[in-house]
């Protein structure tokens, strides 16, 4: 499979993000936008009893800080490349582990973590390459979550993060099980992100892989 190029180090889209750090936490765009996914991640982590995990492109740290609070897990890590992001993450909450680095080259020694996780951020990521960094953190029967635009939305979405002249890539669901098989991992769950009505304008799905041994 060809690699989708390079998109995490992309100098605009970290500079755009560190920028639009304070709109990001805007309710209403948390509650429509980026919940749902967030709570199969947190569903996801507790039946799989989580200690170690690591949300990868987190943001302001909502999703790491929630899964910190609410299942009491060993470590938490935040990592994001935007120091706008993580200058309001480090407020938010001093129990979570923030981190500077890519998607691609994650600080952690090999086997470090049980649990890596990711939501609304693949697109920008070089994927196949992130991959790869996911398993190569996991220690074995570790989970990796990636939550992901579908590659079809609305017009208007699709023209900023899904287009020729744009720097995302929402892969299709058998491009994402390929990433994901090639990169060492088994494919366990793959399904659409349950939303309530008022905002299935947004096509995201879940794919989950365990790191083989």
């Amino acid at each position: 499979m060809t690699s989708v190029p390079r998109r995490t180090l992309n100098e605009a889209v970290t500079r755009f993000w560190s920028l639009a750090a304070p709109a990001y936490d805007f309710s209403a765009l948390q509650r429509w936008a980026y919940r749902p996914p967030q709570d199969e991640v947190i569903t996801l982590l507790r039946d799989h009893k989580c200690r170690r995990i690591v949300d990868v492109a987190c943001g302001t740290g909502i999703l790491a800080d929630r899964i910190q609070r609410e299942l009491k897990t060993e470590q938490v890590y935040g990592v994001d490349m935007s120091d706008g992001m993580l200058r309001q993450a480090m407020a938010r909450s001093g129990d979570v582990q923030w981190l500077r680095a890519p998607a691609e080259k994650l600080p952690f020694d090999d086997g470090a973590l049980d649990a890596v996780v990711t939501t609304s951020a693949f697109h920008f990521f070089d994927q196949a390459a992130a991959l790869r960094e996911f398993r190569r953190v996991l220690e074995p029967g570790g989970i990796a979550a990636v939550a992901t635009l579908a590659p079809h939305q609305p017009p208007l979405l699709s023209r900023f993060i899904d287009s020729s002249r744009s720097l995302a890539h929402n892969p299709a669901p058998d491009e994402m099980r390929a990433l994901f098989t090639d990169a060492g991992f088994e494919v366990a769950d793959q399904h659409r992100v349950r939303r309530p009505l008022w905002t299935r304008m947004f096509t995201d799905r879940i794919t989950v892989g365990v790191r083989s041994a």
